[in-house]
């Protein structure tokens, strides 16, 4: 008894102890869930801004593009323009030539020769004619040289207005050419905190997985531990290590409970995200943590199909119980029943292992339905 007693004691220790890296584990992994959620935040932060600044950048380039053809378009109204004033400054030239020519004959001919042309004149009418000729084409000369110094004036000043607009074009492209080059570093700097806070979410993913992965480990072997603790409060109430005990009918379902007094589901019927290595994703049925020995029963009266080792599963046991439904339990420690065999509801068919693939004690409890895998809680 007081061996017993201490046994119990160390059970309950382990449970206790087991509770609290529990509670520590599921501080820890709050903790890690905030922080990745945090990261995830930032990352996606830090994208929208990166997609801002790649709109910025392609804006820029369209500014670009459009203020290049204005450059082009204004580089050749400057050259027409050139060779406009250039073409100016050459008859200005010409008609400056003209005139000193003119000018030259007289004064080194001085008046005489105007005078005699007068003095030919054979009427008033014709001499007044000679006259006015030649007053006329020194005030012709004098004008057309004003005209031309006018248009190459005006033309310079065109000239002019179109190279300060050019300039500031260039000086626009210059702009838009530093401010380009200014938002492709920022988009770079975004990258890379991007690609670093990629890099601290996939670390801190792992960490949260393998922190779930030991509380569900911890939680299995609390479970395992608390089975334990109640198998030895249990121990002399029928239960016999050499054979089948009593039959044990429980709950208000089709089914009695396969294994009363230890509720405790250690991966429960469909997805699952980490099975052992080997098994399947898809969880055909429930798992009860009990401690080995523990007695399993048979959830309805029915007919044993198997009663054999079976790789994976272990010892396993299968009954038909009519209709399309049958049950199966495997990784059992011991099997008293065998093939061909009628048993009644809540018999003692065998007892809890953790034969086959299993990480420690415990019963799956598989329901089929015309042959296919259901959730045995329809049925409990």
């Amino acid at each position: 008894m007081i061996h017993r007693k201490r046994i119990i004691s160390l059970v309950l220790t382990a449970v206790m102890c087991l509770g609290l890296g529990l509670q520590v584990n599921a501080s820890e992994i709050s903790e890690t869930k905030e922080k990745a959620a945090q990261l995830e935040n930032q990352k996606k932060a830090a994208e929208n801004e990166k997609n801002s600044l790649a709109a910025q950048l392609e804006k820029i380039a369209g500014e670009m593009e459009d203020l290049q053809g204005q450059i082009e378009e204004k580089e050749m109204e400057l050259f027409a323009k050139e060779e406009e004033l250039s073409q100016a400054k050459v008859e200005e030239n010409e008609q400056y030539q003209d005139m000193k020519k003119r000018i030259k004959y007289m004064y080194e001919n001085g008046n005489a020769q105007f005078i005699e042309i007068l003095l030919e004149s054979k009427t008033i009418g014709d001499f007044l004619n000679k006259a006015e000729y030649i007053s006329t084409i020194s005030e012709y000369d004098r004008d057309m040289l004003e005209q031309f110094q006018e248009i190459v004036k005006a033309v310079e000043k065109q000239e002019a207005e179109i190279r300060d607009e050019y300039e500031e074009m260039g000086d626009m492209q210059d702009e838009l050419i530093a401010k380009q080059d200014q938002v492709s570093k920022l988009v770079t700097q975004k990258e890379a905190e991007i690609s670093s806070l990629g890099s601290q979410l996939d670390d801190t993913n792992k960490k949260l997985a393998q922190l779930e992965e030991a509380a569900a480990e911890a939680q299995r072997k609390q479970a395992e531990a608390a089975a334990s603790q109640q198998a030895q409060s249990s121990a002399g109430s029928g239960y016999k290590p050499g054979g089948a005990g009593a039959a044990v009918v429980s709950g208000n379902g089709t089914f009695t409970h396969p294994c009363p007094g230890y509720t405790y589901i250690s991966s429960y019927f469909g997805y699952r995200e980490q099975p052992l290595a080997g098994a399947s994703t898809n969880h055909k049925g429930m798992d009860f943590a009990a401690p080995q020995g523990t007695p399993i029963y048979a959830a309805a009266s029915g007919t044993v199909v198997s009663a054999a080792y079976s790789g994976n599963a272990g010892n396993m046991i299968t009954i038909s119980h009519g209709n399309g439904l049958s049950t199966i339990y495997m990784h059992c420690y011991q099997m008293y029943v065998s093939a061909g065999q009628t048993v009644s509801k809540g018999q003692n068919i065998a007892s809890v292992g953790t034969t086959g693939n299993s990480t420690g004690p415990h019963l799956h409890f598989q329901v089929n339905l015309n042959g296919v895998p259901t959730n045995p809680m329809n049925y409990l």
